[in-house]
């Protein structure tokens, strides 16, 4: 199976948030071809959760963990740290009171 570019899955996700009527924009623009996507959850409440796509060795398979979550002011040093680690990150905020980001539904697993 080929691998889907960066950017074009980003393009996908944003169009399938816009259908559901979440709100969400680019935060960082990361490698289009080859960058990690971050998903930021903003719940506009003071909380939110960072979730990182992961890949399976053994398997192949790619899902969405949660790599930080609590104090929005937590989560964005969170996301800081891994920028400072990877220039090409793509960073997406989501920002929905009901915590709705979509992550789960089919198609957005890898």
């Amino acid at each position: 199976m080929a691998r889907l570019s960066a950017r074009f899955w980003v393009d996908a996700y944003l169009a399938r948030l816009r259908l559901a009527d979440i709100p969400a924009f680019v935060v960082s623009h990361g490698d289009d071809t080859a960058g990690a996507v971050l998903v930021k959850l903003n719940t506009l409440d003071g909380k939110a959760d960072l979730y990182q796509r992961t890949i399976d060795l053994m398997t192949g398979e790619r899902s969405w963990h949660t790599l930080a979550g609590g104090d929005e002011a937590e989560v964005d040093a969170a996301v800081a740290r891994q920028r400072g680690h990877d220039p090409d990150l793509w960073v997406i905020e989501v920002e929905d009171r009901a915590g709705r980001h979509l992550l789960d539904t089919e198609g957005l697993g890898g």
